[in-house]
Order: structure tokens, then C-alpha cells, then sequence
């Protein structure tokens, strides 16, 4: 919340400076060329009646009518009171009560045949000038929307993480307690760091490359305790010297994934994880075994593996690639990011 009003604070200032500048701008021209206060001031008094109502229809629009109509459902509402302001404010200004008295100089350019054309150009331009304003205000407060609906989704969609490895990480100590109670002291240290992670550091945007690595070297390791000795489970996760920072919990549902699917009490298995980082580049390679499933159980597939994909796109647009391969024996999915 905190930040959602700071960045309106700052785009709301940015608004109001913007638009002191424009009224203050034909004044400050108009001093610096012939130095006279009294000039520069008939100046701004003229510029500010012509651009008054311009920036009232702006902050109607940007503050009023397209957050509690358009914005709300309800479109017609908002095109009509647009309608009402444009035409109300036209009618008041280009329809005259009496004769309209052209400068001579303007008079003797067009010709008074042609005035007609002169007085439907001020018309049009005004009509014109009136539109961009209410499309700037609209575009400003859907650029804002969606931006606020983008932080809403992706919170969304790594708190849906969250429960889903906490749920598997405590099966597997519940498991681990009745084999070897001093293991399982040991790995309720490696589930608090794993909580202190999850509940905590995962909030920030952005986290350190080493503290993902920590936290996934902890559950392979948490995970890796219900598999038997038929199963073979490899890290090779390197550490980068630089400091590089990463979404939070972005690759957990892929390891997650080769657990689930690529693990069989019955018959030899693996699971291999490996993560380096190079000139900009992280590269995340995930292969497990491969058995056939039944029905819908479908290795690759699955809420944990879609949300993964979802955050890829909102956080690294054009930025990452993502990959799978299945041969006889081995499932491999890889994805490199560029940070």
C-alpha cells in the first residue's frame, strides 16, 4: 500500500508540474524577450484563460469521470458527461451572443468571405485539443490500473507458492520422525530457515541470487530425505561472485515437479538440479526420471508449474526461455533469464 502511494504521489506531481510549466511557459518567453513584467503578465493571464479550461476537462477526466465511471463499469455515463463538458464548453465560446469582430491584420490575410473557414479552423483545433486531454487522463489512469493490477497478480501468484512446497516440506518431517528423530531435529533447522525465507524474504521484489540458491539447496535436501536408495538425487547450484538478484521462489516449482514426478519407490530413479550464472544470464536445468502416468497426472503439468510460467511472463517479458525435452528415460526442463 505504502508504495502504491508513493508512486501516485509522484505521478500526481509530475501531472502539476508539467502543467505549471505549460501555463508559466508563454510568460517566461514573453519576459525574457522584451523584459517587461507587465507584458509577461498580460501574457499569462491570456495563455491561463485560453489553457483553464482545458486543464479543468483534463482533471475532471483523470480524477472524476474515468475512475468512478469508466473505470467502474460505466462507460456510458462517463462518454455522456464527456459530451456535456465539450459541447457545453463549445456552445459557451464559439456560438457569439453578437457579431464577432476580427483583428484586421487576420481580416485582411483571409479575406471576409473566408472567415468562415478562419472561425471553424479555431473550432476544430479547440474540438481536437479537448479530445487529446480526456485520451491523456484515460491513458494515464489505465496505464496506472493495470500497473496496480500486475503487483496484485504477482503477489497473488507467488503466495499461491507458498503453501503448496510448505505442505510437501512438513510430510516430509512428519515422515523423517519416525526413521531417525536426530535427522529430523537437523532438517526442523533447515524447514526454519525455510519458513524464515518463504514468510519473510520472499516479500521484496527481489532477491539475492545466493539466498535462492540457499533456500533451494534446503528443500532438495528436505526432499530428498522420504526418497530410498534407489533414487539418486544431484545439486550442482553455483553461487555467483557478482551480485545478481532474482524474483523470489520463481524456480521451486520446477524442482518440486521433478520430485513428485520423477521418483518411483520401486524402481531406480533421479533427480538432477544444477544453476550457474554468466554474463547477465542465469540458467536453471531441472531432469528427473521418467515413468509413465495414468489419467491426468501428467509430468510438466500443474497450478505450481502454470503460476511459474505466468510470473516469467509479467516479470521478464522477452527477457527469459523456457524449455522442456522428454526422451526415453528423462524429463528436462531448462530456463535461462537474462537479469
Amino acid at each position: 500500500m505504502q508504495t502504491k502511494n508513493r508512486r501516485n504521489l509522484i505521478i500526481n506531481t509530475t501531472q502539476l508540474l508539467v502543467w505549471v510549466g505549460i501555463f508559466l511557459v508563454p510568460a517566461l518567453v514573453s519576459w525574457t524577450v522584451t523584459g517587461s513584467s507587465a507584458q509577461a503578465f498580460k501574457v499569462f493571464v491570456a495563455g491561463a484563460r485560453l489553457l483553464l479550461p482545458f486543464f479543468v476537462l483534463y482533471g475532471l477526466n483523470y480524477y472524476v469521470l474515468v475512475p468512478r465511471l469508466l473505470h467502474a463499469g460505466k462507460e456510458k455515463w462517463f462518454y455522456i458527461a464527456n459530451i456535456i463538458l465539450v459541447v457545453g464548453w463549445n456552445l459557451r465560446h464559439f456560438i457569439p451572443r453578437e457579431p464577432v469582430e476580427f483583428p484586421p491584420e487576420v481580416v485582411e490575410q483571409f479575406g471576409e468571405k473566408n472567415m468562415w473557414a478562419f472561425y471553424l479552423g479555431g473550432v476544430l483545433t479547440a474540438l481536437f485539443v479537448q479530445v487529446i486531454m480526456i485520451l491523456i487522463a484515460v491513458g494515464i489512469r489505465r496505464i496506472m490500473r493495470a500497473n496496480e493490477t500486475m503487483v496484485a497478480e504477482l503477489d497473488w501468484l507467488k503466495h499461491q507458492l507458498n503453501p503448496h512446497f510448505l505442505f510437501n516440506t512438513l510430510n516430509n518431517i512428519s515422515s523423517l520422525t519416525q526413521i531417525d528423530p536426530d535427522k529430523a531435529q537437523e532438517s526442523i533447522g533447515q524447514l526454519s530457515d525455510l519458513l524464515r525465507y518463504a514468510l519473510y524474504d520472499s516479500e521484496a521484489e527481489k532477491v539475492p541470487l545466493a539466498s535462492e540458491i540457499d533456500f533451494m539447496n534446503n528443500y532438495i535436501d528436505l526432499m530428498a530425505l522420504r526418497c530410498n536408495e534407489l533414487t539418486t538425487v544431484t545439486k550442482d547450484l553455483k553461487v555467483p561472485q557478482a551480485s545478481v538478484e532474482v524474483a523470489p521462489l520463481l524456480f521451486i516449482s520446477l524442482v518440486e515437479n521433478a520430485f513428485k514426478h520423477g521418483v518411483n519407490a520401486r524402481y531406480p530413479s533421479f533427480v538432477k538440479v544444477e544453476m550457474a550464472y554468466a554474463d547477465g544470464l542465469i540458467t536453471f536445468r531441472c531432469a528427473n526420471s521418467l515413468f509413465e502416468k495414468q489419467g491426468n497426472d501428467h509430468i510438466g503439468s500443474g497450478i505450481g508449474l502454470e503460476n511459474m510460467k505466468r510470473r516469467l511472463d509479467l516479470l521478464y517479458p522477452g527477457k527469459y526461455s523456457y524449455t522442456k525435452k522428454a526422451d526415453e528415460d528423462a524429463y528436462t526442463v531448462e530456463v535461462t533469464l537474462k537479469v
